[in-house]
């Protein structure tokens, strides 16, 4: 009881507090470029060391360019990151084990997409349209979305969306250009 007050308490101080481009680290901050607008996210690499370095290196290499959104559904999540469109590819890099952390799936938390083994996260990943805190303890916050929300907001829906939104650039921001 204790833990989920203080896990609803933290979402809200989230949702109540800004964070501007200023306040963030270029090294440990993605654009990623949609159809609508940007979107700014948040890497973190305290809580998720082995995600966020695959997620970088992985967007330094343009893997990410062109993907996606292979399942979009209203009320949830946003998910890409599977080279195929499929939602069955991945990167060829071996798989991460699971870095569990106590950050809350709120609106806007992005987390490692994986199979039902916890250890199976590699390339794919998804954006919370909503709370989805029942996530907790059993996938990978390795993000948070800081602003362009409403962006994600216009992803188009499906399992998988017809005509699916793609991912145009994503990149770090200490790289951009």
């Amino acid at each position: 009881m204790l833990k989920t007050l203080a896990l609803v308490i933290g979402s809200l101080f989230l949702m109540t507090t800004t964070t501007s481009a200023a306040d963030l680290d270029p090294a440990n901050t993605i654009n990623l470029q949609l159809k609508d607008g940007t979107v700014v996210i948040k890497l973190m690499p305290d809580i998720a060391p082995n995600h966020v370095a695959r997620i970088k290196e992985l967007t330094k290499k343009g893997f990410y360019d062109g993907i996606v959104w292979h399942r979009v559904i209203d009320g949830f999540m946003a998910q890409t990151g599977d080279p195929t469109g499929t939602g069955m590819g991945g990167s060829d890099l071996p798989d991460l084990k699971a870095e569990f952390n106590d950050y809350n799936f709120g609106r806007g938390a992005i987390g490692a997409a994986r199979s039902q083994s916890p250890d199976s996260a590699n390339s794919q990943w998804f954006i919370c349209f909503d709370d989805c805190s029942f996530l907790n303890g059993q996938y990978t916050v390795w993000g948070q979305v800081v602003s362009g929300m409403e962006f994600v907001d216009k992803i188009k829906r499906g399992e998988p969306p017809t005509d699916p939104d793609k991912i145009i650039k994503m990149q770090i921001a200490a790289d951009a250009k």
